[in-house]
């Protein structure tokens, strides 16, 4: 329930908690050529000139194709490329990959930025151990493992031996774990596996001795919770058992009408019981969660990516026959006015992390015995200024609570019966990736990483006094020394004179002279907060392309918590890209790069981000590149997950709603630069023909109306072009080659696009 949600947000996920280093990128690749082929790739959006470089594909227009909102008419002449199975749009695929992959291929720095970040990337990966029943389980990646391995030790001392290994769930790499829960007693484990960078899951249990493989399967399964029942007879789990047509990553039809089931060990899936449905809110999605103490299952409902739940339980103690169909939930909060997100509980009190009356978010006391809000207490008060990560609750009934301060994570450690602040852990400028340790642990784990380190894994056992943590594993790369660049967070204005911070990395000494390529990085959405993180392709960029790498946390965010989060979304989405556009802004006038040296990049919401600035603001960079990004913003809700978007961005259905969104939808605000010499940037979009998050045709109508009007103007010189990987979707579970040959692939187009050398 902690986190299920924000897999509906349209965040371009990194592939797992323990590989945040790698940028989850598109993969080299692409169809094989159909008898289609020949009328995309012999023909060219206009007239050839001299000032053309590029012949891009030709693609039919439908200029009978027009959307009407609110009495105003919309052309929607590539409208036939949301159907992803016709011959039509698998041909214009093949011509557009048919482009792309050659130019890539003649990218000068393409071979040596793969195998610099072969050699850089092939250093040990750990996650946190974690204990269930008696045995410590981690997931290790010994460098380049496709995926990484989960390890089970009966100590931390005794030798790790392999548990599960998703290397061997496909040849290629491409199915992937998603998911998974250990039983109470640490005797069973339900895991889920993903197909091609698929949302769509499939549940599958192990008897944990013996790693021993049981007959349940449970498929349907898509944005999932997975909760035992104390007594270990079952879990909790979502499916969507009406989707209509196929499930394999590739359709586009809505997601609709999830449902709560359980289903019991050792049964088939079709005698699973039913035990939450929303008939009259399709839109609504929810999450089931046992309670620390086995006696509740909290149910967290959903309409969309705002952090607002409502919050209903049931006491299990109540059912004298067990689990047997629709639960008597208890609605205790029963509105979207905020977010309620279980922490503990010792009986009927329960602890809560909410944003009620809380932008920055606190902690308050419930007691199922007298749920009153009146009576509702406060555990730890709202900070003026840092916001509330996440909240744990260990041994000894020890809350350790993690803030976020100015985009940098702090520690804390509070007593739950009173609330008093008990010691803060040192670390320094970075973020807390991973968190281990449960009610019942005697001991706790948090992985720490930053810009210039890759991962410090800290150990802390609570039953020694003073408690003192101490490292547990740190893992350095090899031929990379930290000490050779540095990292400043800055704060500029943006146009209304809010102060946006920045991190900015590069090599130390350099001179600000504007001369330096620059990688400006930025999402701005959702709630979602961009710390910094370790990543081998950008600081390749820094130490071999001389490059500067930078990170605006632009408004639409949590920095600061949900008021900055609403100042970037719905009628205020314009403040991101403004955001945006004055960190390009500051740092041409700080000396960091210019123009001509400037790329920008994001992914999904940060997609749509780059999409809209290149519009707006053509003239302010030279290269561009948008990751499976949100492009037509009056459609999108149509499409599997995106109407729980609208909580975010809004809905064109509603008139005002559209009046904000037609005026930055990438897709409807493409037009001829104004001022001499100004053209778009170069342009390279990347996207996956199993991306159900945000499905592949956001990016496939924007190039073709990019080429349309853009590529064919005189004016234009530099490239415009897509790459559409097979066997991938929005990111999750992306194979380690894959995403080695996406990162060589991506900045060997920026390299050639900005005339960069390489520099050993």
């Amino acid at each position: 329930m902690k986190s299920f949600w924000r897999f509906l947000c349209c965040r371009l996920l990194l592939r797992s908690q323990i590989l945040r280093s790698v940028n989850s990128l598109r993969s080299h690749g692409g169809r094989s050529s159909g008898h289609l082929d020949k009328f995309y790739c012999t023909r060219v959006n206009g007239p050839l000139s001299t000032n053309m470089p590029f012949q891009y594909p030709n693609a039919y227009r439908d200029e009978a194709v027009v959307d009407h909102y609110h009495g105003q008419p919309i052309p929607d002449p590539y409208s036939w490329l949301e159907d992803p199975d016709s011959e039509k749009t698998q041909a214009f695929v093949n011509a557009q990959n048919q482009l792309t992959l050659p130019f890539l291929d003649d990218c000068p720095v393409r071979q040596t930025f793969k195998e610099r970040m072969t050699e850089l990337y092939d250093y040990p990966k750990y996650s946190c151990p974690f204990k269930r029943g008696n045995r410590y389980f981690h997931f290790y990646n010994t460098g380049l493992q496709n995926q990484s391995v989960l390890y089970v030790q009966e100590n931390l001392e005794a030798e790790p031996t392999v548990f599960l290994d998703p290397n061997t769930f496909s040849d290629d790499g491409t199915v992937a774990l998603r998911g998974y829960a250990f039983s109470e007693d640490g005797e069973y484990l339900a895991y889920g596996t993903s197909a091609s960078g698929s949302d769509w899951v499939e549940m599958r249990f192990l008897r944990v001795e013996g790693a021993e493989p049981l007959e349940d399967r449970l498929e349907r399964v898509k944005f999932t919770c997975m909760s035992w029942t104390h007594d270990g007879k079952g879990l909790f789990y979502n499916v969507y058992p009406d989707q209509e047509g196929k499930s394999d990553g590739t359709e586009t039809s809505t997601n609709l009408n999830q449902k709560l089931y359980y289903h019991v060990l050792g049964t088939p899936q079709s005698q699973d019981v039913l035990c939450a449905e929303f008939p009259d809110e399709p839109k609504w999605m929810s999450g089931a969660e046992v309670s620390d103490d086995g006696r509740y299952v909290l149910l967290s409902i959903r309409e969309g990516c705002d952090p607002v739940n409502r919050l209903w339980y049931c006491d299990l103690n109540t059912l004298p026959d067990g689990i047997t169909g629709l639960l008597p939930w208890v609605k205790l909060i029963d509105n979207f006015d905020a977010e309620y997100e279980y922490v503990t509980n010792e009986s009927t009190l329960f602890t809560f992390k909410t944003n009620l009356e809380a932008p920055r978010y606190r902690l308050i006391n419930v007691d199922f015995a007298q749920p009153d809000q009146n009576l509702w207490r406060e555990l730890i008060p709202e900070h003026h200024k840092d916001v509330i990560v996440f909240a744990v609750c260990t041994f000894s009934s020890c809350l350790f609570v993690c803030y976020l301060h100015d985009v940098k994570n702090v520690l804390k450690m509070y007593k739950l019966e009173t609330g008093e602040e008990l010691k803060t852990f040192p670390l320094d400028v970075g973020s807390i990736v991973g968190f281990t340790g449960r009610k019942k642990d005697s001991e706790i784990f948090y992985y720490f990483t930053s810009f210039l380190s890759p991962a410090i894994i800290y150990h802390c056992d609570l039953t020694k006094s003073p408690l003192q943590p101490h490292v547990f594993r740190e893992v350095t790369v090899k031929g990379f020394n930290p000490a050779d660049y540095q990292t400043t967070q800055v704060f500029y204005p943006s146009t209304d004179g809010t102060q946006i911070p920045m991190f900015i990395v590069h090599k130390r000494g350099i001179d600000l002279d504007g001369s330096h390529p620059a990688f400006l990085y930025g999402y701005g959405g959702f709630n979602i907060s961009i710390t910094p993180s370790y990543s081998v392709s950008r600081l390749i960029f820094v130490r071999h392309l001389g490059g500067v790498l930078a990170v605006a946390n632009i408004r639409g965010g949590g920095e600061y918590g949900e008021t900055w989060h609403k100042a970037g979304m719905l009628g205020n989405k314009q403040n991101c890209f403004t955001d945006f556009q004055c960190a390009a802004e500051y740092l041409i006038k700080e000396g960091y790069s210019s123009p001509e040296k400037l790329t920008i990049n994001g992914g999904s919401n940060g997609g749509l981000l780059v999409g809209a600035c290149v519009n707006q603001r053509p003239d302010l960079f030279s290269c561009a590149v948008a990751q499976v990004g949100v492009m037509d913003m009056l459609k999108f809700h149509k499409f599997t997950i995106g109407h729980a978007w609208t909580t975010d961005f809004g809905c064109a259905e509603i008139k005002e709603q559209f009046d904000w969104l037609i005026k930055y939808s990438p897709l409807h605000n493409i037009k001829i630069p104004e001022g001499d010499g100004v053209q778009y940037p170069a342009v390279l979009l990347l996207t996956g023909d199993h991306d159900d998050r945000v499905v592949p045709l956001h990016s496939l109508k924007y190039i073709a109306t990019l080429q349309h009007m853009i590529g064919r103007w005189p004016g234009q010189s530099n490239p415009l072009f897509i790459h559409v990987d097979t066997k991938s979707g929005h990111g999750a579970g992306k194979p380690t080659s894959k995403v080695i040959q996406e990162v060589a692939d991506m900045y060997a187009f920026i390299a050639r696009c900005l005339d960069l050398s390489w520099v050993n």
